[in-house]
């Protein structure tokens, strides 16, 4: 392997070059848009993502604090400024200290997420503020350094795969360009002259427009060879078997170094011994390239391509902040229904505290979900798409940011995966009588559409005892079993000859 300088920008391209120059890849979308999912992806289904940081010492809104404490008339700007006096005094940089993550246990936090039924664990690397959470070349400003003087992600790392859990790593570096920059208006900590490696470089102003991502003023060489470099560092010291990349990256100026460094990580993949995942949204690699993400939303109907939502336990930060509105268990299991029976994975965000444990609330959710998937599991791991994926009433809203409020499901609303002899129908809101009807399993159905021919052997209800009555009408399979309500999707399961 060759040893790359990743502080030396000039010789650190060259030796990424070299990697791709003699292995089966090139930096072109015909080379890299051949991606398949690997198996062991396509049966996980559930994913734990993590943001954690700096900014849950302030916990103050979300995870845009530092960003948002710099500009003027912000509830950020003002809330800092109160209780932490003005920005030329006590600036972002000064929270690393107060960052100390004294009670993080990474084999207590792998132990916790793996109950919670998740299959992989991605852990955010680096978010907009810059500040690396694992042992860097590149920066001083990284948690091996500072703040914890731990090498975060690296112990978590290992505590994961030795929970028998797979590792990825999330890179939101590429919004650093111009995240901080607002403090540059005025007098506060963040003054020229910024070099690379600076925790404040390069800060850009004017900022470049939200709307606009072909405008100006476009990244610089500097910075796009030096978050090349950053990606390259992740790649080849942590072997994350996922990589996934938050938005930003879909800006022009990122082309011709995404495909590079996708190139490079299907190269280092193959060295390494992995099959690697590459997660983006906004359309910001070849269709085909990787998996199509979905921030906080899904699609309405089933895709014949692999996707992921992604989404966080709080309806109102990624972060833990002490004014975060948590969504109840029952509700994200059934978003994680349905985007399984649509062909998609969901990776569900956590935010621990700046000690370095888990709030109580997200613990608990957690513990829920993980209940759930212990007795309902088989309907969910390794599932497939049936020929229905949904039925019922309720209309599923497509896009993203949609996910605050959990959908109101009737008695008459189902979702259907299939594996092996079986067909499980998730019922969303099983009713108090415990009398379903199950219309794509009827007997007969619409002549103009195909029906369902199959043979059906045994019905049951996953995780209960009771032996539910059933039988098949011309307009459907009733199923008839009266259960205790506990608010979580209950899974027929269907046997088939």
């Amino acid at each position: 392997m060759p040893n790359i300088d990743y502080t030396n920008l000039v010789e650190g391209i060259k030796e990424l070059d070299n990697v791709i120059a003699n292995s089966d890849y090139k930096d072109t979308w015909d080379s890299i848009n051949n991606f398949m999912a690997p198996k062991w992806f396509n049966d996980a289904k559930f994913g734990i993502f993590i943001h954690w940081g700096v900014f849950s010492v302030p916990a103050f809104n979300n995870e845009w604090y530092p960003r948002s404490m710099y500009i003027e008339a912000t509830p950020e700007y003002q809330h800092h400024i109160k209780t932490y006096g003005p920005h030329k005094s006590f600036g972002y940089k000064d929270f690393i200290p107060l960052y100390t993550m004294e009670h993080f246990d990474a084999n207590e936090w792998a132990a916790e997420l793996k109950n919670a039924g998740a299959k992989y664990i991605v852990p955010v690397a680096e978010h907009h503020d810059g500040f690396q959470m694992y042992k860097s070349s590149i920066s001083l400003f990284n948690a091996a350094n500072m703040g914890p003087k731990k090498n975060l992600l690296g112990d978590l790392k290992n505590a994961i795969e030795n929970n028998g859990l797979v590792f990825g790593a999330s890179s939101h570096r590429a919004e650093h360009w111009f995240f901080l920059r607002h403090g540059k208006l005025f007098d506060s900590d963040i003054k020229e002259p910024l070099i690379r490696g600076d925790l404040y470089w390069p800060s850009v102003t004017p900022e470049p427009s939200f709307q606009d991502l072909h405008g100006t003023p476009t990244p610089s060489d500097e910075y796009m060879c030096d978050w090349l470099l950053r990606t390259a560092e992740l790649i080849d010291v942590y072997k994350p078997h996922i990589l996934y990349f938050d938005w930003w990256i879909q800006h022009a100026a990122f082309r011709p170094y995404l495909k590079k460094v996708l190139a490079y990580y299907h190269a280092r993949a193959d060295e390494y011994g992995f099959e690697p995942v590459i997660c983006t949204k906004h359309d910001a690699v070849a269709f085909g390239s990787g998996i199509v993400e979905i921030e906080r939303g899904k699609f309405a109907d089933a895709k014949a391509f692999k996707w992921q939502t992604e989404t966080p336990v709080a309806k109102n930060s990624w972060c833990y902040t002490s004014q975060n509105v948590y969504k109840k268990a029952s509700d994200i299991v059934c978003e994680l229904v349905d985007v399984v029976s649509k062909n998609g994975n969901m990776l569900l965000n956590i935010g621990p505290k700046s000690d370095g444990t888990i709030s109580s609330e997200e613990c608990s959710i957690l513990r829920d979900i993980g209940a759930w998937l212990k007795t309902n599991g088989e309907c969910i791991y390794g599932a497939k798409v049936w020929r229905t994926s949904a039925e019922g009433p309720t209309k599923e809203s497509e896009g993203q940011f949609q996910d605050d409020e959990g959908a109101c499901y009737t008695s008459e609303d189902f979702r259907f995966t299939c594996k092996g002899d079986s067909i499980y129908v998730i019922s969303l809101a099983y009713p108090n009588e415990g009398m379903l009807k199950i219309k794509a399993l009827s007997k007969s159905a619409d002549p103009n559409k195909p029906a369902f021919h199959g043979i059906i052997k045994t019905v049951s209800i996953l995780g209960s005892k009771e032996k539910p009555q059933w039988k098949v009408t011309d307009n459907s399979l009733e199923v008839n079993c009266k259960l205790p309500a506990t608010g979580f999707p209950v899974v027929v399961k269907v046997q088939l000859e």
